[in-house]
């Protein structure tokens, strides 16, 4: 495998989800430390990928502020496997790097490490205490493969293990995701 090099991969940041959890607000656009969530997912992104893209379904208008929207192929809220069938199909590069937005601090050597530990593998995925599938690097080949399983209601975690994703572990500490009102004030409080 050739060299890390950020210009052969875009990352998508995940934030099409329905903000259940926040009583139907739209999680990436929420205020984590006076900043709204994506900008720490973008911030994160800088100098892992050449190209990024955002996979969203609603507030196009102020996601396309941080980068290009990609939305889902359906207007339903199918879940993160739309969102990377989206991405995989729109991206130009040899990789694509996914990450959920409700992660403000990802492992500053996500792309790095997964490229690495993909090898000759058509995709690799984080591991902390455990696996961590909306953290991972699939060649932008399985564009159709990723449709497919979606259009079988296939969890992406399944979808890994059908394309043979290689697990490669990461510190668990790095997969803090934040859902609730309260993990958003106790991301505030920890890191001031």
């Amino acid at each position: 495998m050739a060299a890390f090099d950020p210009a052969v991969i875009t990352a998508a940041v995940l934030a099409g989800g329905a903000g259940s959890r926040l009583h139907g607000r739209d999680k990436g656009l929420e205020l984590l430390a006076g900043k709204p969530l994506i900008a720490h997912a973008v911030a994160a992104l800088r100098g892992q990928a050449g190209t990024l893209l955002i996979c969203a379904n609603r507030n196009l208008e102020h996601y396309a502020e941080y980068a290009p929207v990609c939305p889902d192929a359906t207007t339903a809220y199918a879940g993160p496997l739309a969102g990377i069938a989206a991405a995989l199909a729109a991206c130009k590069t040899e990789w694509l790097l996914t990450l959920p937005v409700d992660c403000p601090r990802p492992p500053s050597e996500l792309a790095r490490r997964l490229y690495a530990g993909a090898g000759d593998a058509r995709a690799s995925v984080a591991r902390g205490e455990r696996r961590e599938p909306l953290f991972a690097l699939y060649r932008r080949e399985l564009a159709t493969d990723a449709t497919t399983a979606l259009q079988c209601d296939e969890p992406v975690w399944r979808w890994q293990e059908h394309i043979g994703a290689i697990e490669v572990h990461f510190c668990e500490e790095a997969f803090v995701n934040l859902n609730t009102p309260d993990d958003f004030r106790r991301w505030e409080r920890q890191h001031g």
